[in-house]
């Protein structure tokens, strides 16, 4: 079992995407049941808040389903529970590093590094723009996907 976790600052928009994005992905391939796979908060400031009105709308327009999700801050006792730890930016990084006890086990990684990039997934609570942040999130996806085929053999 491949278990992977998505990290924002709220857990409402760059994360939550992802995780539905993921999902949506690796269910395509026929692969869920190699999976868990969820999404969490650097913050607290959204806890409990459903994902936001436009990463639904986003998802919708492209035809990927909804993961049900509420809002909620990463832990140490969830570092322990998963092997990939993806944040969305640099602030994310060094917020699961001060978090997560430095990161002993090597399991967080940058979104787009998977994509051979050190780029920022921007956040569209701040932009506005899903269109951009969804663009980022797939292309992030395919790479993260096609890194997993070649390390664990899928």
């Amino acid at each position: 079992m491949i278990k992977v976790a998505f990290c924002c600052h709220g857990n409402i928009c760059r994360s939550t995407l992802s995780e539905s994005v993921f999902t949506y992905k690796v269910k395509e391939l026929g692969l869920e049941n190699l999976f868990t796979i969820d999404s969490f908060a650097t913050s607290r400031e959204e806890i409990g808040n459903p994902p936001h009105r436009g990463t639904v709308n986003k998802l919708r327009e492209v035809g990927i389903p909804l993961v049900p999700h509420r809002a909620k801050q990463i832990s140490l006792e969830d570092y322990n529970k998963f092997d990939y730890i993806i944040g969305m930016d640099s602030y994310n990084m060094r917020n699961l590093n001060r978090m997560l006890n430095g990161d002993p086990e090597g399991k967080l990684y940058k979104f787009l590094t998977f994509a051979g990039s050190d780029r920022d997934i921007a956040d569209p609570w701040y932009t506005g723009n899903f269109d951009e942040t969804y663009r980022d999130v797939k292309e992030g996806c395919e790479a993260f996907l096609e890194y997993l085929k070649k390390h664990h053999n899928l």
